[in-house]
């Protein structure tokens, strides 16, 4: 039978530039729970023949290097052998993992410059102040001195670099694969942070990265795409992550590429992208007219009270000038159209009508709309030979019709759908609109 096991995951913080190697079983040490390990452990994912079974692991931020301590009262064969733990760590942390809890620690002093050395080979990148113009990688938007910089890895040392960060994506990122560390058009940012110790020795340390991927655009362009992105997470909600995005707005923009797409990003993610290029957009002149005119029309025009939705987007001359200056693709542009419209509708108690219906009539194009052609079409099971569950005949009837029970229930499932679709869309618009407006107050 499977075991309930308790698995501790601690990342250690080197804050100085020598080893903190005594952060190592320390109750202060950055704890990050639950890790989910399941899938490291067999092909069913349990662990068997242990009793009372504890798994610690110990990540040193400096070098990625892991220690797993493993206790356990007893083990015993209860029929499905006893599951070969440090074969399944080695598999989770590869050539990271350390055997010896002695060689470990040692690493803390060995390896402290490893980050160091990595950005050696990088190139260190501009941060972009808040008029989205570049400014010394030192300074924040503010002037004052910054606690970070960006560099960007490509090349060889890329691969090196990502071998390490493999057990920080598997077990940090949400349904991510590691990279093709073989393919030269990955690129890697890192954002790190200089420290110093008593003895004022320099440190840098990673805070987090991202990994690009670099396309080639037919004929003479080239698209970034932001495949995985991690801020470690002793610094996660300090705004590291928002400033690492602004920094490759600021590549794709400087290095004037088609575009910068997010490959399936998490909601987390979306909502502080999104509401980056609205700070974007917002000062960004071309479109202010076009903008101004269309909130205009839905002032006027009420679009709740019309039988016939209508268009309420931007031109494709914006769409054009967003994504050839802002390096924002149509489909992101769009969605902060929605957004953009929300905010010039002032005030929106006023118009909210208007604007729920303008949203509605949007989702119900681009989600119901696209089922439209199942209408009339009828799935029925057949008697067969074969396997019955896996058999069936399609058939449409001859009006495009179905019966009107059938009819009923399926346009009420689809109002249903609608309406919590809105409702969810309408709560992300309010909450990104007013973190927006407080930034730019």
């Amino acid at each position: 039978m499977s075991l309930c096991v308790s698995v501790s995951f601690y990342l250690g913080r080197e804050v100085g530039g020598v080893s903190r190697k005594e952060e190592v079983d320390s109750p202060d040490s950055c704890c990050i729970d639950p890790i989910d390990l399941n899938k490291f452990f067999e092909d069913d994912g349990k662990i068997y023949g242990y009793k009372g079974l504890k798994i610690t692991v110990w990540l040193s931020s400096i070098s990625f290097h892991a220690y797993a301590d493993i206790v356990f009262e007893s083990t015993s064969d209860g029929g499905k052998g006893i599951t070969d733990l440090k074969s399944a760590l080695k598999n989770m942390f590869a050539e990271n993992l350390v055997e010896k809890k002695e060689e470990f620690l040692n690493t803390f002093s060995s390896e402290r410059l490893y980050i160091k050395s990595v950005i050696s080979s990088g190139v260190a990148l501009e941060q972009p102040t808040a008029n989205g113009r570049s400014s010394d990688s030192s300074k924040n938007s503010k002037g004052e001195a910054s606690d970070f910089e960006v560099f960007k890895v490509a090349g060889e040392p890329v691969g090196h670099l990502y071998s390490r960060l493999v057990p920080l994506v598997l077990l940090l990122i949400d349904g991510s694969n590691p990279i093709d560390i073989n393919d030269p058009r990955w690129e890697i940012y890192m954002v790190v942070r200089k420290t110093a110790d008593l003895q004022e020795d320099i440190g840098i340390n990673m805070i987090g990265f991202a990994a690009v991927y670099r396309f080639h655009r037919y004929p003479d362009s080239q698209r970034l795409r932001l495949g995985q992105i991690l801020v470690l997470p002793p610094y996660q909600g300090k705004g590291y992550g928002g400033s690492l995005l602004k920094v490759l707005n600021n590549v794709a923009v400087s290095e004037d590429v088609y575009d910068l797409t997010v490959e399936e990003p998490e909601d987390s993610l979306q909502h502080v992208r999104t509401k980056i290029d609205l700070q974007r957009l917002l000062v960004f002149s071309p479109i202010q007219n076009a903008l101004s005119a269309v909130v205009s029309r839905i002032k006027s025009e009420n679009p709740s009270k019309r039988s016939e939705p209508c268009q309420y987007g931007p031109p494709r001359s914006a769409v054009e000038d967003v994504r050839k200056s802002l390096k924002i693709n149509k489909r992101q542009f769009l969605q902060c159209w929605e957004i953009l419209l929300y905010l010039g509708l002032d005030p929106i108690d006023k118009y909210m009508e208007s604007y729920r219906a303008i949203v509605t009539a949007r989702i119900k194009t681009d989600i119901i709309g696209k089922d439209s052609e199942v209408v009339g079409k009828r799935i029925i099971d057949v008697p067969t030979e074969f396997d019955q569950e896996t058999s069936f005949a399609m058939f449409k009837s001859q009006n495009g019709n179905v019966t009107g029970s059938e009819s009923d229930g399926a346009k009420s499932n689809q109002e249903e759908s609608l309406r919590q679709l809105v409702d969810e869309r309408m709560k992300e618009i309010k909450l990104i609109a007013e973190k927006v407006s407080m930034s730019t107050r």
